[in-house]
């Protein structure tokens, strides 16, 4: 078993409330969640700055080729999405003997 782990530090445009943030961050999530159903996602960091957004997927698979296969399709559908520059992207393998 192997557990991927992605990291996507974003940029977002116009946003000058935490209000417009939620707004714009919410559809990312959602498309994530929608493509990849059995991801987890949701937002982890830079929660207090406007302008700035960090998602977290998480994916559970049996190989790591197939981890890492999901976390890129991911990160394309980002990177892709015009709203929102992607700045940094952070993926991490780990499996059930703790490498």
């Amino acid at each position: 078993m192997y557990v991927g782990a992605l990291t996507l530090d974003l940029l977002l445009g116009d946003v000058r409330s935490l209000k417009q943030k939620r707004s714009a961050v919410r559809p990312v999530i959602a498309e994530l969640l929608r493509r990849f159903p059995a991801a987890a996602v949701g937002e982890t960091g830079h929660l207090d700055l406007h302008r700035r957004a960090e998602i977290g997927v998480a994916v559970v698979a049996p190989t790591a080729a197939h981890a890492v296969e999901v976390l890129d399709a991911c990160e394309r559908l980002v990177a892709a999405r015009p709203e929102v520059e992607l700045l940094s992207a952070r993926q991490r393998i780990f499996n059930d003997e703790g490498a």
